[in-house]
């Protein structure tokens, strides 16, 4: 998806958004709220969003690509766009709309049908029915998924060795358990979400820009193989090598992938309390923003990104696994 934006502080702002929203959001305060009494009409209120209107951010969509029980009205697909900054929906069928990488600060959901709704990311205060669920899900979260509790944790160096070792044990098994399915599952969209491959392949792209060039220097190349996050203009990912055509096999991404794992076990294993204070003055890529980052900082964007992406993966393998006969 290539924004056509109108200038340089916005989209790096985007940029910055997109990857490191694990980071940006906790910054946010969304709050949804979702009325018990259904009154007569339905009203949904946008936020504030944080980019700025393009030339060329709506397209239709064929009726193949409408959710399954799409009404039927022909789809309309908006990117990098402005255009419901503080709009309001008053009685609007909004069924099957999917809401990706935005701005949703101050968004606030009244009198409305949530029957099958699903929310992800990064939100805190959320309150539903006026209740705060914010630690019940975080507490759910951490109970299914205890390296979350790990990475949160991490401030000395054994703290960064211990929780990268515990991630590689978890993908090891994973990984295991994604060769037991079919090639052609292994590359295989949930939800439109990335495939396994792709996912392996997007983690390869976060240990480039936040390993390989933030810590260790800009000299070293993008593997040809990686996939930046959704938001990175794709002009901009042919120019650092990225070969957006590529269409690897399982095992040519496993050999890619085990190599950046390596990367990371090489920073880790060499790792030291004072090196996690050092400065870091290269960019994770052309495009992000200037701004102070330190070795330990750049090491947990990574941890980040493994931990949260081995969470959509093996839920997603979930459902793969269900499909095979």
């Amino acid at each position: 998806m290539s924004p056509a934006l109108g200038d340089a502080t916005t989209f790096s702002l985007m940029v910055a958004l997109a990857e490191r929203a694990r980071e940006e959001q906790r910054r946010f305060a969304a709050v949804v709220e979702l009325d018990d009494a259904l009154g007569d009409a339905t009203r949904v209120l946008l936020p504030e969003a944080v980019l700025v209107p393009a030339a060329d951010h709506r397209r239709e969509r064929s009726a193949a690509e409408l959710p399954a029980g799409h009404n039927g009205a022909m789809g309309v697909e908006y990117d990098h766009t402005a255009e419901f900054r503080g709009a309001s929906f008053t009685d609007s069928d909004l069924n099957g709309v999917t809401i990706r990488a935005c701005d949703l600060r101050r968004l606030k959901i009244t009198d409305s049908w949530f029957g099958g709704a699903s929310v992800s990311g990064e939100i805190g205060p959320f309150v539903v029915n006026d209740v705060d669920v914010t630690e019940f899900v975080t507490a759910e979260l951490d109970r299914r998924h205890p390296e979350r509790v790990h990475v949160r944790k991490m401030r000395t160096a054994q703290d960064f060795r211990a929780t990268w070792a515990l991630l590689e044990r978890a993908w090891s098994d994973t990984v295991a358990r994604a060769g037991r399915l079919p090639e052609p599952a292994r590359q295989e969209r949930v939800d439109d979400e990335w495939s396994f491959a792709e996912t392996l392949r997007h983690l390869m792209f976060a240990t480039d820009a936040w390993a390989a060039r933030t810590i260790l220097g800009p000299q070293r190349p993008f593997h040809r193989l990686g996939v930046t996050h959704t938001s990175y203009p794709p002009a901009d990912a042919a120019a650092i090598g990225i070969d957006l055509g590529a269409q690897p096999s399982f095992a040519e991404v496993l050999e890619a992938r085990a190599d950046r794992m390596a990367l990371v076990r090489g920073i880790v294993d060499n790792l030291t309390d004072a090196e996690l204070e050092r400065p870091c003055s290269n960019p994770p890529a052309p495009g992000y923003p200037e701004e102070e980052r330190s070795v330990g900082s750049c090491l947990r964007v990574v941890m980040e990104e493994e931990c949260e992406h081995h969470r959509y993966a093996t839920r997603d393998l979930a459902t793969l696994e269900a499909r095979q006969p």
